[in-house]
């Protein structure tokens, strides 16, 4: 299961909460290239690191292909298709996701881009771009009813796919 989206989203706290519903594990690539130091330079622009995707692919080959794993990144793009039988992509109102953003310290350009990145469905666009269209899900995040909501639904997909192919 992939759920990328931009951050602020909610892809963490769902990622986390359906690891535990679901008896299945919880990657968050950030945190795992934090431990690693998987990263290949530094954007000033930005001030964060920049991730080494090739380290990052290598490091979890072996945890993807045993399954039953929820992966948390932003991007999407450069995960190899045959990892992931579905995707969600979480989307959050601009308000909304301002304020999540601003409460973490976000500002400037890096604040502007992350909103502007939602209105354009950039990381929609994306997961469209990478996977099989009709893997791709986009499921709303602004409320503790949505990510409920959000839980039930991905929960009866996990128990309908585990039918189908168990």
């Amino acid at each position: 299961v992939l759920s990328p989206g931009t951050p602020g989203v909610g892809k963490t706290t769902l990622g986390k909460e359906l690891a535990s519903r679901a008896g299945l594990s919880y990657v968050n690539v950030g945190d795992l290239a934090k431990e690693g130091e998987l990263y290949e330079g530094f954007d000033e622009e930005y001030d964060c690191p920049i991730l080494d995707e090739d380290r990052v692919i290598d490091e979890l080959e072996d945890r993807m292909s045993e399954g039953g794993v929820i992966v948390d990144y932003h991007g999407c793009d450069f995960f190899p298709e045959r990892w992931f039988h579905i995707v969600f992509v979480l989307r959050t109102e601009n308000s909304c996701l301002y304020d999540r953003l601003e409460s973490r310290g976000y500002t400037g350009k890096k604040l502007q881009d992350n909103i502007q990145c939602e209105i354009f469905q950039t990381l929609y666009e994306e997961a469209v771009l990478s996977y099989r269209k009709e893997i791709v899900h986009q499921l709303p995040s602004n409320t503790p009813e949505d990510l409920e909501r959000n839980l039930d639904q991905i929960m009866q997909w996990i128990e309908q796919w585990m039918k189908d192919n168990n």
